[in-house]
């Protein structure tokens, strides 16, 4: 393997740049956190008591049969939205000459864990498996509002993954667009599916299996691998090895084992990159013309934060990784 390598991103037509003499990045990330994160005190923590704090009674909360008091989990409304939910709001594309606009209409909900100090990996699997389930619900439920095209799942965890609080929380996102980033995964999901009559995503996850060089963890119905276009360093897809279309239809048992893998690639990272702060995210098909995104696949991506975009990444929308997908690889598994 040569020490710098273009390599092609097959399902978002990007180049990524790849060069293991470029920083000594894996061992740096092994070694020690630039950036410490800190505990933020518990007794002025926002979210300990959400209603306390000014947030409104959540839309639903875990365990449901119990009084709110003792919730494990809830969903309430975002205090500091980034879009707006007005019932009488428009999403029409307005023409102001060469451009466009559509109001900030959408929901921006957080998802909000009961334990201080226990980020996704940490949890129970129960715990872990309760995250996508109420992920799931409220997926369902905004998707009845037609405005909305797409719904957006993630977690930042720790502030340079972008997250504000300590206290671990989750985020969704309704919006009345399909951006274009999503909208070119899914064209090149959509045109290799009618040129083979197969999902790409199920030809990579053959590929990986068949390859075992970038697999990180994997089981009869989940695996998880290093893109072989990794745009950073120790990113990982995890993906059910059956061909599954929509998470909000994903049924309890595909779920948990979801579920359980990404609690285990956490892990991984926690233990053998020595706690990063991370994004993951659910990549699923929009909630607009749903029907006709059958051929996608849904997965869920996880993001260590250690680059830093510069100008060469920002002028060319080339990312430079330090670190080769296979050695990423190699070094995540010896966590087993």
């Amino acid at each position: 393997m040569q020490s710098s390598e273009f390599r092609y991103h097959t399902t978002t037509g990007e180049w990524v740049l790849i060069n293991s003499k470029r920083d000594k990045r894996p061992n740096e990330l092994k070694k020690k956190k630039v950036f410490k994160r800190k505990p933020s005190p518990i007794n002025s923590c926002p979210f300990e008591n959400p209603q306390k704090n000014g947030n409104r009674s959540p839309y639903f909360w875990f365990p449901e049969k119990l009084p709110l008091k003792n919730w494990q989990l809830q969903i309430v409304e975002n205090k500091f939205p980034a879009v707006y939910d007005d019932p009488k709001s428009s999403v029409k594309i307005e023409k102001k000459g060469i451009y466009e606009t559509i109001p900030g209409f959408g929901y921006h909900d957080l998802l909000i864990t009961r334990d201080h100090f226990k980020s996704f990996p940490d949890l129970s699997n129960q715990q872990g498996l309760d995250v996508l389930l109420a992920f799931q619900k409220r997926y369902r439920q905004l998707a009845l509002d037609k405005r909305v095209k797409y719904i957006s799942l993630f977690n930042n965890w720790g502030a340079q993954a972008g997250a504000s609080i300590f206290h671990p929380h989750y985020q969704i996102l309704a919006l009345p667009v399909v951006s274009h980033t999503i909208r070119r995964s899914l064209d090149s999901s959509f045109e290799h599916n009618k040129k083979h009559h197969r999902c790409i995503h199920c030809e990579i996850i053959k590929r990986e299996a068949s390859d075992k060089k970038r697999i990180v963890f994997q089981n009869k119905k989940v695996i998880a691998f290093t893109p072989f276009a990794s745009k950073e360093p120790f990113q990982i897809n995890i993906f059910l090895k059956k061909h599954s279309a929509y998470f909000e239809d994903e049924s309890l048992v595909n779920l948990s084992w979801m579920s359980k893998t990404l609690k285990q690639v956490l892990g991984f990272l926690k233990k053998k990159i020595n706690d990063p702060d991370y994004n993951f995210f659910i990549h699923t098909a929009p909630v607009f013309q749903k029907n006709k995104h059958f051929h996608y696949h849904w997965h869920i991506e996880v993001v260590p934060k250690s680059n830093i975009s510069a100008g060469f990444e920002l002028g060319t929308g080339v990312e430079i990784n330090s670190v080769f997908p296979e050695e990423a690889a190699r070094i995540l598994r010896k966590s087993i």
